[in-house]
């Protein structure tokens, strides 16, 4: 693809006051209006008046800026452009909402957290955002990402495990084998913090707002996946005393280490891993990985109240690094093993592979940090929490909105829905005092786009079952 020689471009004007950079913005906003954003933010945000008059406006700014792809306070200047202020209604200037999120106290981002809570509950009400939730398991996945930052002014900025210097995000996710994961709980730490710290209190409020979202599941049907950083008495006891399953990965202390000593050699199963290889006259699959099971009782040394009982599942694989003594490795196999802690029913082989699918938070993280929490914008603490309460609200309600287009887009990374259905140019026109938005001929994602529109900006939705 080159430049067209028949006819060269000779000029560029910014002149078009008739144009928008973002059609898609139009249904989703109006999804983000139906399911309460505005009046949720207005009636639960106490910010004072001289900084925070219209809270659930200046939210909603906030939330549309980030869908557009805004990832800093200047980049909210997306929102006042062409003919944005004839579609929607007070396009706050970058200043403004910055003023805004610098008044927030801890309280404040407190309220922005049942702010997100809430509308994620009206999301799910009018999409099928959360399909799969009233027939399979639901996994939650909690885990945490070090924001990198820089300069000097940021507040809580440190040095964290992976010796970035940066803030600390606590992410708890809600996924089902048939939807994409949403985000249930949010909070932001000091860059030094210890991943298990607030732990908790975030999965206690995470299994509260799924419980919320099918109040009809059993809470058995809920499991926690986490990794070893948070295999403590904290979190797997809140998750416990929820009622909720845990799968956590554990520290190969010698306890552990003992358990898994004492697991026989033919009580170890082959499983269908990477690479693995089915043999017809065996009837098995040939793999260099197998899982074996061993009754376990967690935070043995605590009282008896607060002990966990389940088993230990464990996975090893050979050592493919070289010995110290290269004769002897031909005596014995060197193993290497990964073990998690469980409660849940699930058997062996099946209970591996699902804990192996806690990865999936790590794709969210990495989601969020192409977009929105691609910075943290501000020198303030709270301003960055609030930020972050934003952010996850963007998330989810551009997952909503992929959710009623269908299609590949349901499952598919924010930048990808985005350039599909969000980011679509189109040129604004009245007539008969209405608008109609002429959008580009031949657009590759036309039909999820007007599905989008139609179930939006169409007839009122039914109620999702």
């Amino acid at each position: 693809m080159r430049l067209s020689h028949s006819r060269p471009v000779g000029t560029a004007r910014f002149d078009e006051p008739n144009l928008v950079s973002a059609a898609g913005l139009v249904p989703v906003m109006r999804l983000a209006r139906d399911a309460g954003l505005g009046a949720l933010a207005g009636e639960l945000l106490t910010v004072p008046a001289d900084k925070g008059a219209n809270a659930g406006g200046k939210v909603t700014a906030l939330v549309a800026g980030m869908v557009a792809g805004a990832d800093s306070i200047d980049d909210m200047g997306v929102l006042r452009h062409g003919a944005m202020c004839t579609l929607f209604d007070q396009p706050y200037a970058p200043s403004t909402l910055g003023s805004f999120l610098r008044a927030f106290t801890f309280g404040h981002v407190r309220q922005m957290d049942a702010v997100a809570s809430r509308l994620l509950a009206g999301l799910a009400a009018r999409t099928p955002l959360l399909a799969g939730f009233g027939q399979g398991l639901v996994c939650v996945d909690v885990d945490d990402t070090v924001i990198e930052v820089h300069g000097y002014a940021k507040q809580g900025a440190g040095f964290g495990y992976n010796r970035v210097r940066g803030l600390n995000a606590l992410l708890a996710t809600a996924s089902t084998a048939a939807a994409a994961p949403v985000i249930v709980a949010q909070r932001l730490r000091a860059g030094s913090a210890n991943s298990a710290r607030g732990a908790r209190r975030l999965v206690a409020d995470a299994l509260a707002t799924v419980r919320s979202l099918c109040p009809s599941r059993a809470a058995s049907q809920i499991l926690l996946r986490a990794d070893s950083a948070f295999y403590g008495h904290a979190a797997i006891g809140s998750a416990v005393r929820a009622g909720a399953q845990v799968s956590v990965t554990v520290r190969m202390d010698p306890k552990v280490k003992a358990a898994i000593a004492s697991i026989g050699d033919d009580a170890w199963t082959a499983i269908e891993y990477t690479d693995a290889v089915y043999d017809e006259q065996w009837g098995r699959w040939i793999s260099r990985a197998e899982v074996a099971e061993v009754p376990f009782t967690a935070f043995s040394s605590r009282k008896k109240a607060e002990q966990v009982r389940g088993r230990l599942v464990v996975r090893r694989i050979p050592d493919l690094n070289p010995p110290d003594d290269p004769p002897q490795a031909t005596l014995f196999q060197i193993w290497r093993y990964h073990a998690f802690f469980t409660t849940s029913g699930l058997d062996t082989v099946t209970a591996d592979k699902t804990h192996r699918g806690h990865a999936i938070i790590e794709q969210v993280n990495a989601d969020l940090k192409n977009s929105a929490l691609a910075h943290l914008p501000s020198g303030k603490f709270t301003a960055n929490s609030a930020w972050l309460a934003c952010a996850v609200m963007a998330f989810n309600l551009t997952r909503a909105a992929a959710a009623l287009a269908g299609g590949p887009l349901a499952r598919a990374t924010t930048a990808t829905i985005r350039r599909a259905i969000i980011a679509v140019p189109a040129r604004i026109a009245s007539s008969g005092r209405r608008l109609t938005l002429h959008l580009p001929l031949a657009w590759p994602w036309q039909h999820p786009w007007a599905e989008l529109f139609t179930r939006t900006c169409g007839p009122p939705l039914p109620a999702a079952s």
